[in-house]
């Protein structure tokens, strides 16, 4: 039976989302957006390429939730992107409220559907959709870390002079400027990152990794799309093809890594059953504190988050 995939939110990211979705014939997929003839323009656009590089899926732009019905997977891209001076944690409020109301329309027209959020602040909008929807936490995911670790990648490829195709990226904590990228467990055609690069030269990818979004966002002027779009795609896949897919995603933990409950990045392995498990690496002293940082951070987002629920 063919699946299908309701991407909310028609911009950037929600477009770019629906075309490699459906270039990837994923299943039937359902661009959303509360602007009249903005998705269904987008969506006979994403159809209409099908006649130039083909796919078989449908794509179907529309403001009607009752046409998202009976999803098995939402993306939610809906919300207010950075600006230059912008941190993430400025879309906080509107972001959240933007959220609570998509998910609830979740609930309603898609109770079986799996959750993968895209827009930011990460973190604290993946504990948004977990905490208005009710689902099991293995049902509710976010994007970043598959953002955060292609960008490590990415800047590692570049530096190393390798294809990105070998480099396989290690990224945790929360989606912002403290996040976690973690050399030691980062490979090269399965070669320890430290035996291509020195160690200066690792700091500083570390830092540019850190500072990924930003740099994106001074030279567009909003936050990127390509890529995020691409990381929630890649987990919707991993989903719907039961690949058991090891990669970074923003995921509930409790005991795992000493988070005590939250949704933060770490490795986790995607399938059938959404989070299928958290894959527990031994952290130094030093990378232990930085993810609690990171992790109280979140947190402490959170808290602000749970005062508009």
């Amino acid at each position: 039976m063919r699946k299908k995939i309701t991407i909310v939110g028609a911009g950037n990211v929600g477009a770019t989302a629906a075309f490699i979705a459906a270039s990837r014939d994923l299943g039937h997929i359902v661009l959303l957006d509360i602007v009249p003839s903005l998705a269904e323009g987008k969506a006979l656009d994403i159809a209409q390429s099908a006649g130039v590089y083909p796919f078989s899926v449908r794509v179907t732009g529309t403001t009607n939730w009752d046409i998202a019905a009976d999803s098995d997977i939402v993306i939610i891209t809906s919300g207010l992107a950075r600006k230059p001076g912008m941190s993430r944690d400025d879309l906080l409020f509107k972001n959240a409220e933007i959220v609570r109301s998509v998910t609830k329309q979740i609930v309603h027209t898609s109770p079986d559907a799996f959750i993968i959020v895209v827009c930011n602040p990460l973190d604290a909008m993946v504990y948004t959709a977990a905490a208005v929807s009710g689902f099991p936490m293995h049902r509710v995911m976010g994007m970043a870390g598959a953002l955060d670790s292609a960008r490590f990648a990415a800047f590692i490829a570049e530096q190393a002079g390798v294809s990105i195709s070998q480099v396989s990226a290690v990224l945790m904590g929360g989606h912002g400027d403290d996040m976690v990228p973690l050399p030691r467990y980062t490979t090269v055609g399965g070669i320890p990152l430290t035996e291509f690069l020195d160690a200066q030269t690792i700091r500083q990818l570390v830092e540019r990794t850190r500072n990924g979004g930003i740099e994106i966002v001074n030279h567009l002027g909003t936050s990127a799309y390509y890529a995020p779009a691409a990381g929630a795609v890649r987990m919707a896949q991993a989903i719907l093809h039961d690949e058991k897919v090891l990669m970074s995603c923003c995921v509930y933990c409790e005991k795992q890594y000493r988070v005590g409950g939250a949704f933060v990045g770490v490795p986790a392995i995607l399938g059938a059953d959404g989070v299928e498990r958290i894959v527990e690496l031994e952290l130094t002293e030093e990378e232990q504190k930085a993810l609690d940082i990171s992790v109280a951070h979140v947190k402490a987002l959170v808290e602000k988050v749970k005062t508009v629920l």
